[in-house]
């Protein structure tokens, strides 16, 4: 029962913790093209989507806005060896200018966010997953029309890796069951970044707890079928 008592107390202290302030998107890897853009429900909401972008690959996301409404959106890279330079960009495409999206060099009014800064950049470390990542481009900018809009990521310099891409600045699990979202979140978290020793150890602690609660549970029906 301790043992009990000490993992939920841990899940309270994560799930208040303003650390953890995106709410994970997860995906089947099918948002390749135009018409299967990944849509993000609301633009405003702290999202995060992990994402692994091959070579001459590019990843599609679509959100509805109105005019004159902000836009936060941010990538960061996991802290893996032989991602120290990996810099994918991000492209924003506005309802005026969402015609032939798949086709890059077509448009001439897209806002284009290579990253610019020295590497391997600074870092940040996030305690609930507890993994470090690098941080790349960070962009803040006001939207100017009503519609779907659309985010490109693809990597210019034809290499392949792992980013995460952040939406939004609201942090909002009113309507969630952190419960489930926090184990998922730090799974995710964990394959994403190819911890598998951390996963290896969330099993073997399961396996002792069952076993010291099997334990127990014998051990009292022996001490009552004595007494």
């Amino acid at each position: 029962m301790k043992e009990i008592i000490s993992i939920i107390s841990i899940i309270i202290l994560f799930a208040s913790s303003p650390a953890y302030a995106h709410k994970l998107i997860t995906h089947d890897d099918s948002h390749r093209d135009i018409d299967n853009a990944l849509k993000i429900p609301d633009h405003k909401i702290s999202w995060a989507i992990y994402e692994n972008l091959g070579v001459n690959e590019a990843k599609f996301y679509s959100f509805d806005s109105k005019k004159g409404e902000s836009l936060y959106a941010s990538i960061v890279i996991p802290k893996i060896e032989g991602l120290e330079k990996y810099s994918p960009t991000l492209i924003l495409v506005s309802p005026e200018n969402n015609q032939n999206v798949n086709n890059i060099q077509s448009q001439n009014n897209i806002k284009k966010f290579p990253y610019e800064g020295n590497f391997p950049s600074n870092e940040f470390y996030e305690p609930f997953g507890q993994v470090t990542y690098w941080e790349r481009q960070e962009i803040n900018t006001e939207l100017s029309a009503d519609g779907e809009y659309f985010i490109i990521v693809l990597d210019e310099k034809n290499q392949k890796g792992k980013y995460s891409l952040a939406i939004g600045t609201i942090e909002d699990f009113s309507s969630e069951n952190i419960f489930l979202i926090l184990p998922q979140s730090w799974w995710e978290t964990k394959i994403f970044v190819n911890d598998y020793i951390s996963i290896m150890i969330l099993f073997f602690i399961i396996i002792i707890l069952i076993l010291i609660t099997a334990f127990a549970i014998k051990r009292k029906i022996k001490n009552k079928s004595l007494s």
